[in-house]
């Protein structure tokens, strides 16, 4: 084992190779030893071997010119294996978007502490931070704010010096308490320039740009169920845009009942996937946008184009597996 061989072999000659040593000159298959028997000076074999059988040829696991992995490849254990079997010790690779995630509200707080009248655990700081990580980002920070604009914006303004993208959850509606668009406009240059989706769930959105950091600015819904949906959507499709990756895939199925879809926007449905005789069955799961189980008992979602009344059931469909999910790994 680890050095060239030094036996050539003729017709009607064998020689014992360890798994993983060099075949001796003359040699082009092996039979495993144990389908042979030492007779003396001869070796009796119970099973026929044709040309390259139990052998690996120097060109067989790459050849010169093969791409070992591409633009946008997520490096695997099976990958970082190919390129050390490619002598490759160093790749170029894309450093992760850097995000700080804000979840504001005078209602939230610790998962640990028991809400009194009025209060809500915080679900998004925890839920996102956990959404951004499982799709490559790296989370710079997740803080839990209270409606306080100078301590939202003094937040923000510290953010811009090491993230690529800061999203603030909650504040981004019209109530006297929502001031996540003021704060993101005064903060960035040029600031917020869509306050606004025509998406169920996630109208509210906010989306802004500060050029001197080159940072992007978002105020994402309160709503658990929107603020991760709206994640999904824009940025980790942005980073797998970005970075060249390809789209998780759809599964084709069918409705099982008629979806209602909300007039001029873009609706998202969810849904169970569940296999059948015939293939796919994707049951709608129904929830209020406040409610985070009603994302933890949906495998994905449809997407409603806009200006439709909704789907009928029956209706073949495509489902959007929710960004690093399990149900297709």
């Amino acid at each position: 084992m680890g050095n060239s061989s030094e036996v050539s072999l003729s017709a009607g000659q064998c020689a014992y190779v360890p798994t993983g040593g060099m075949l001796p000159e003359g040699a082009d298959a092996v039979v495993m030893v144990e389908y042979s028997e030492r007779l003396g000076q001869e070796v009796a074999v119970y099973a026929p071997a044709a040309p390259g059988q139990g052998v690996v040829r120097p060109d067989e696991n790459i050849r010169p010119g093969d791409a070992v992995a591409c633009r946008g490849t997520c490096l695997r254990p099976q990958e970082i294996g190919a390129l050390a079997a490619a002598g490759i010790c160093s790749v170029p690779v894309y450093k992760p978007f850097r995000v700080t995630l804000i979840s504001t509200g005078d209602e939230l707080v610790a998962p640990a502490d028991s809400p009194k009248l009025g209060q809500v655990r915080d679900v998004n700081r925890y839920a996102l931070a956990a959404l951004a990580r499982r799709n490559g980002f790296a989370v710079v920070r997740a803080v839990t704010l209270p409606d306080v604009e100078p301590l939202l914006e003094q937040t923000v303004r510290q953010s811009l010096l090491d993230s690529d993208l800061i999203a603030v959850s909650g504040g981004s509606s019209q109530g006297e308490q929502d001031k996540t668009h003021a704060v993101l406009d005064r903060v960035g240059a040029p600031g917020v320039f869509t306050h606004g989706l025509a998406l169920k769930p996630g109208k509210p959105t906010i989306l802004g740009l500060d050029s001197a950091s080159n940072t992007l600015l978002a105020g994402l819904p309160g709503h658990p169920v929107s603020a991760m949906m709206v994640f999904d959507l824009l940025f980790c499709w942005l980073t797998r845009r970005k970075t060249g990756q390809p789209e998780p895939p759809c599964f084709p199925a069918m409705l099982t009942a008629n979806v209602p879809a909300s007039p001029g926007k873009t609706t998202c449905q969810m849904v169970k996937l569940r296999q059948a005789d015939e293939g796919y069955l994707a049951e709608p799961v129904y929830g209020k946008s406040g409610l985070i189980t009603t994302l933890t008992r949906a495998d994905g979602y449809l997407m409603i184009e806009r200006n439709r009344e909704g789907l009928a059931g029956g209706t073949q469909v495509l489902v959007h597996p929710f960004s690093g999910g399990d149900f297709y790994g």
